[in-house]
């Protein structure tokens, strides 16, 4: 792990998205409607998001353990895309876009689980950081 001691604490935000692509508009009419038999996909997908934002130091090696004082979960549908917009902050010593795409390649993944039954054409695709503030560099509107 790299040496953050002598850091000081800054406001720290990050956005990452991932995209989830369904095989037909009638996948989208389910999610929709609360139809799909594993139950409301955006709700339990939200919810292994946030445990994922929150896990990230204990799966990945390198990550530092770090509070989370925010994150939010946001959806947009266009056409047959599922758009997972994934917001992470913190007020610490190092930054949460490893975080934040954590948490939304986590959406994407129980997405994908809960509509494999219904649609054998899901894909999960362009997990990224969109934002990042906090540290030596902004990264924004990417």
């Amino acid at each position: 792990m790299v040496d953050i001691t002598h850091k000081q604490n800054t406001h720290r935000t990050a956005v990452a998205q991932a995209i989830v692509t369904v095989g037909s508009a009638d996948t989208i009419k389910a999610i929709e409607n609360k139809k799909v038999p594993k139950g409301d996909v955006f709700e339990m997908s939200r919810a292994a998001g946030f445990l994922g934002i929150k896990k990230t130091a204990e799966l990945l090696p390198d990550c530092h353990p770090l509070p989370i004082e925010f994150a939010s979960v946001e959806y947009t549908i266009e056409g047959l895309e599922i758009i997972i917009k994934v917001a992470v902050k913190t007020f610490y010593k190092t930054g949460v876009e490893v975080e934040a795409m954590h948490g939304a390649s986590l959406v994407a993944l129980n997405i994908y689980d809960m509509l494999k039954p219904i649609d054998k054409q899901v894909e999960i695709r362009h997990v990224r950081l969109l934002e990042k503030t906090g540290g030596k560099s902004d990264i924004r509107n990417r």
